[in-house]
């Protein structure tokens, strides 16, 4: 119940109650709730528009955000190493290793292709930190695309390493008579006069002068392709397939120690000099043939000679002296 509220009224010097009229009471209720929203929503104005002022939740959100911000950059950073590494890796890749085994250099193209057309990223749009993500996840591909390129190029580069290291010793690389055991080396590649025949022709190999029964060594790794006896003007003779295009000949033997299909190594002995076929003295007769096609040995001596040692060589396999065979 309310209370009732009086006034002194001075001219009847009595005490009168006060009458309140009903829209007044109204009119002050209306300013009243009018009061009320105008200030709360004063109160809205002011939190909206200061962001210092932040909700629980609001300031957790805030501090992920933030978080994964630093963590953006942080990866940025990492990505910007790994692009460097990667980077001097490829040039290594193209301008070192592919050059040495002689494969074609990656373009940067090959290296980054892959990402054009349709638009990889529309799920990454519409938020606050878009271009943040977008970028990343960009960088992030370009970087998964380059190393998979790189890993598959250093496969590749594995793979002929290996196949050079095979190549380096199939390659005859040594003289097949060693300088201890030489009388002479008779003659060299070239036009030479034929000691029993009697007239010049292509000498298609070397001539290496020793006693009978004196070892011949394998010049490189391979199989023995043939080991024939009296194989005409050759004589007892033993041809060495090397891969890679690369055949010797062994011509002249007086022994053989090997069998058709067996696999050789370098240095090992294969047969013995001798004096057999169309020869006019105990010799080796070596030749060395690249697809077929028969070539100057001089240019493979470069395993067991020092530079003195193949200078000397060089010089009496030019002389234009008589073959012995």
């Amino acid at each position: 119940m309310s209370k009732v509220k009086y006034y002194y009224d001075s001219e009847t010097l009595t005490y009168r109650k006060i009458q309140h009229s009903k829209g007044k009471k109204i009119g002050v209720a209306f300013v009243s709730i009018a009061a009320v929203f105008l200030a709360a929503f004063l109160l809205l104005v002011i939190y909206l528009n200061l962001p210092q002022i932040q909700t629980p939740k609001e300031k957790e959100l805030r501090r992920e955000l933030n978080n994964l911000s630093l963590q953006y950059e942080l990866l940025g950073k990492k990505m910007d190493e790994a692009e460097l590494v990667l980077n001097n890796l490829e040039d290594r890749d193209n301008n070192i290793y592919r050059v040495y085994f002689e494969a074609n250099p990656i373009s940067q193209e090959e290296r980054t292709s892959g990402f054009g057309g349709i638009n990889r990223y529309r799920d990454l749009e519409g938020f606050d930190n878009s271009k943040m993500i977008i970028e990343s996840s960009k960088r992030m591909d370009r970087l998964v695309k380059q190393i998979y390129v790189q890993s598959k190029s250093l496969d590749e580069i594995a793979q002929l390493a290996s196949e050079k290291e095979d190549l380096l010793e199939a390659i005859p690389a040594i003289q097949p008579v060693q300088n201890k055991d030489l009388s002479r080396m008779a003659s060299g590649y070239g036009m030479r006069m034929h000691p029993i025949l009697k007239y010049r022709r292509m000498h298609n190999g070397m001539d290496f002068t020793a006693p009978t029964g004196t070892p011949i060594y394998a010049t490189g790794n391979g199989v023995v392709k043939r080991n024939t006896a009296n194989s005409g003007g050759y004589g007892n003779l033993i041809v060495i397939d090397h891969g890679f295009g690369y055949e010797t000949f062994y011509a002249h033997l007086s022994k053989s120690s090997v069998k058709n299909g067996q696999k050789i190594t370098r240095g090992e002995i294969i047969g013995y000099i001798g004096n057999t076929g169309l020869s006019a003295g105990p010799h080796l007769h070596y030749e060395v043939h690249k697809n077929g096609v028969p070539i100057n040995p001089v240019n493979f001596y470069h395993g067991d000679l020092t530079a003195q040692e193949y200078d000397i060589m060089l010089t009496k396999s030019t002389q234009e002296n008589q073959s012995l065979d």
